[in-house]
């Protein structure tokens, strides 16, 4: 047991953010992606909602301060301008927990697609909340 690590880290996603170099990307992704078949390391968490990762995450990871868009959320097909009520609430959670809080970014289906196939690990969430896909650049731990 360890004290203050929020619970719903698994130890295999704990190793996998440790393991993570600056630069390196995690996906966050909602039970409709295509985890498995994308290509990178998947982590499943079948019980949890996007969100509570994404909070979870945070408490543990920084995000790259030097990146102006250190985390991307996908486009909602046919309407890119839309903002889900789930993107929304990955915007509240940077702004409260993010120790460099940054403005989401957004990126076309498939080009969010591409880019997670180079992510350095995929965690599968039980969301079912369409959209609830994001993408984090670690930053560095500062001294």
């Amino acid at each position: 047991m360890l004290r203050n690590i929020p619970s719903i880290l698994s130890p295999e996603l704990l190793y996998t953010l440790c393991a993570m170099g600056h630069g390196d990307e995690i996906v966050i992704a909602d039970a409709n992606f295509p985890a498995h078949s994308a290509g990178p390391t998947c982590i499943r968490l079948d019980g949890a909602s996007a969100t509570a990762v994404l909070q979870a995450v945070l408490a543990v990871m920084p995000l790259d301060a030097f990146e102006p868009v250190p985390a991307l959320t996908m486009q909602v097909v046919g309407n890119p301008d839309s903002v889900p009520d789930i993107v929304a609430d990955f915007q509240s959670i940077l702004d409260a927990a993010a120790d460099h809080p940054a403005q989401l970014g957004n990126l076309e289906r498939f080009a969010f697609y591409e880019r997670a196939r180079s992510a350095f690990a995929i965690i599968q969430t039980g969301e079912h909340r369409l959209y609830g896909n994001i993408i984090l650049k670690k930053g560095v731990i500062e001294a």
